[in-house]
């Protein structure tokens, strides 16, 4: 009697759990279709995957987090970059598609992905199955525009192709996680692909220059605010400042070099004397403005009528 209870509250609970994701990905792609409306879908994809990786490292637990052991096997190495391209192609090949469809249209055609994963545990397993319902489903679905899919380029049948490619793709997503759940937690997979897909983007989306440009970006500032706040602890804050008041003089050496080393990659400021002037007045003037009470005390001299307030104040 109790191991029927138990079963049956298992049973409530997956299906509340997956009603759950039904509802999500229900309501998904509404949500999109207004937010593709400003931005790339790649750019949507990214979002997506640094949001749930955030989300999803807050929340679980420290001894949840994946072993390091798992990147020095190259069997896992493979099925890890399997799980990554599938799951990364679908959400940017789904994302495309909204372009082109409805909410709704991109769904059905979405459900080509289980029959894809189906077929792929026949292959495995050599388990039955009938795919006649669903396929005779989707015809119905698109019967006003089958004739417009199969004959001509249109927004439809561009849609309907790059669904068909995001159900395509996330088969081989969910073959190599049934293999890395024999290893991995469900969280732990997850997890190590919501951060990869966020990497690999960034990547795709960049040069070799780009690239570069963007580690130096991180490295800078990780260096440049630890720099500033152990100068913070080891001296003065006026002086500090002043230091800090060079820094477009900096920025303007550096454009000037790197113009006149990599011209096809940057450009000069476009200034002339006059304005290299006032660069330099303007950090000349900050300067002044940190510490010059100190270069000139005289300056701190009560003027009749002032009022001299604390500094801060």
């Amino acid at each position: 009697m109790k191991n029927t209870q138990q079963a049956g509250q298992q049973a409530g609970i997956g299906i509340a759990l997956a009603l759950t994701t039904a509802m999500c990905w229900g309501a998904l792609p509404i949500a999109m279709k207004q937010v593709l409306t400003t931005m790339e879908p790649y750019t949507v994809v990214w979002y997506r995957f640094l949001m749930a990786g955030i989300g999803l490292l807050l929340l679980a637990p420290r001894r949840q987090l994946p072993p390091l052991r798992l990147f020095f096997r190259w069997r896992w190495l493979i099925l890890l970059a399997v799980a990554t391209a599938g799951l990364l192609g679908n959400f940017v090949f789904f994302s495309t598609s909204l372009q082109y469809l409805n909410p709704t249209a991109s769904q059905v055609i979405g459900q080509l992905s289980p029959v894809g994963m189906m077929l792929a545990s026949v292959v495995i397993l050599k388990e039955r199955m009938r795919i006649t319902q669903l396929i005779g489903g989707l015809l119905m679905f698109f019967n006003s525009s089958l004739r417009e899919i199969f004959t001509r380029l249109t927004a439809n049948t561009l849609g309907v192709i790059f669904g068909c490619c995001a159900a395509m793709v996330w088969v081989s997503y969910g073959v190599a996680q049934k293999v890395l759940l024999r290893r991995l937690a469900s969280q732990q997979i997850l997890l190590l692909l919501y951060i990869l897909c966020t990497i690999a983007l960034t990547l795709l989306q960049l040069t070799g220059g780009q690239l570069a440009c963007l580690l130096f970006c991180g490295l800078n500032t990780l260096v440049g605010y630890s720099a500033l706040a152990e100068a913070m602890a080891s001296w003065q804050a006026a002086q500090v400042s002043a230091i800090i008041t060079l820094t477009p003089l900096f920025t303007l050496i550096f454009s000037n070099l790197l113009a006149l080393f990599w011209p096809a990659a940057f450009a000069p400021p476009p200034l002339n004397f006059v304005g290299y002037s006032g660069a330099v007045v303007v950090a000349a003037g900050a300067m002044c403005s940190a510490v010059g009470h100190r270069w000139w005390p005289g300056l701190n001299r009560r003027a009749p009528g002032a009022v001299i307030k604390p500094p801060g104040k």
